[in-house]
């Protein structure tokens, strides 16, 4: 068995070469196959289906309850403000440098050190299953969301992302209205009171001070907000509709479901949600797993940024190293000290969960 020392220089190494290797959303081959080659140097078994990439544990027992260990290999588009090579590992004054390092490499990493770690322990209280998914970024269909029908039932989740190895109880979920109000086009010179650019400004000041009666103790309340604004083409025309888009962040308190009927009976226009299944997530404060965490002197928060906990159905923790304001900025980095101390972190918080219980 390896040393959790040699593990972290292993995992080190591998987030440094999956930087120098563009993975955006649904092109996530190559670095699909450097996680390949983690599990074979490992002699893990594994399985692969479009970019994902998942393993259990050599000690699987379908009469146990299963863990779930998941990050994700894809990153976003650098932005314009990068002034280093995004897809360079570079390391200075002990970060280290490029796209994808801090969302959510290091997470990543972390984990499959994590899980191989665990990997052949007879004595665990759970069964772990490791997914690299792939489309994360983009929330696309061939990412975890198409992998879970492969797998055993879970029973909870630890999701791979930047916390500061703080534990993210909770995590708000995404509604994401296209709204038309509709009105009668016209010449710009004649009277028209059905100008639907003018009868979106009652809908603008719903959006902007209604409030949702419950308020999580975590998330705190849902947040609307509307993003953007289209309509007209001509200075002389007025146009037949005003289009909106209007992003709500929505807390535990309810369904996404739940939150487009109270939109629809308020608003007097065309709504139409671009999908519903970004829902909260959320585990209890008092499950193993987070007493775990809080007895090494982790805290907990509610997360208003969205991950791959919302397509689970299980209770999941969102847990990793690196911060979440430095994810999506130019020139992205992590501490290495981060991924060391997240190593760690994993395998205490893991041993008092699966060890113990």
């Amino acid at each position: 068995m390896k040393t959790i020392e040699r593990l972290t220089e292993e995992a080190i190494h591998l987030i440094k070469n999956l930087i120098e290797i563009p993975s955006f959303s649904s092109e996530e081959e190559q670095t699909a196959t450097l996680i390949k080659n983690w599990f074979q140097a490992n002699k893990i078994p594994f399985k692969r289906e479009n970019n994902n990439v998942w393993a259990y544990n050599l000690h699987f027992d379908k009469n146990k309850p299963t863990l779930l260990l998941n990050s994700h290999h894809d990153t976003v588009k650098p932005n314009q403000g990068y002034t280093l090579n995004p897809f360079e590992a570079f390391e200075k004054d002990g970060k280290l440098f490029g796209l994808g390092s801090n969302d959510a490499g290091g997470c990543l990493v972390s984990l499959l050190a994590t899980f191989t770690h665990f990997y052949a322990e007879k004595k665990l209280s759970h069964n772990i299953v490791i997914v690299a998914s792939a489309e994360e970024e983009s929330s696309g269909s061939n990412g975890l969301n198409s992998v879970l029908k492969q797998l055993p039932e879970l029973d909870c989740a630890i999701v791979g992302e930047p916390t500061e190895m703080q534990l993210a109880i909770a995590e708000k979920g995404l509604l994401v209205l296209d709204v038309t109000v509709k009105g009668t086009a016209s010449h710009a010179a004649h009277q028209n009171t059905d100008n639907p650019i003018y009868k979106s400004i009652n809908i603008l000041n719903w959006f902007n001070s209604y409030s949702f009666e419950k308020v999580s103790e975590v998330l705190g309340p849902v947040k609307m907000t509307v993003t953007q604004i289209n309509a007209g083409k001509q200075h002389n025309v007025v146009p037949s509709e005003c289009h909106l888009v209007v992003d709500i962040r929505v807390n535990d308190c309810y369904s996404n479901v739940e939150i487009l009927k109270i939109v629809t009976e308020n608003v007097n226009a065309e709504i139409k949600p671009r999908s519903l299944h970004l829902s909260s997530s959320s585990i209890n404060k008092n499950h193993p797993l987070v007493q775990s965490g809080i007895n090494l002197g982790r805290t907990t928060y509610g997360s208003p940024t969205l991950s791959d906990q919302s397509v689970l159905s299980c209770q999941s923790l969102k847990l990793g190293p690196g911060n979440s304001l430095r994810s999506h900025t130019a020139d992205e980095f992590i501490y290495i000290n981060e991924i060391k101390e997240g190593i760690e972190l994993y395998i205490k918080i893991l041993s008092g969960f699966l060890l113990n219980t």
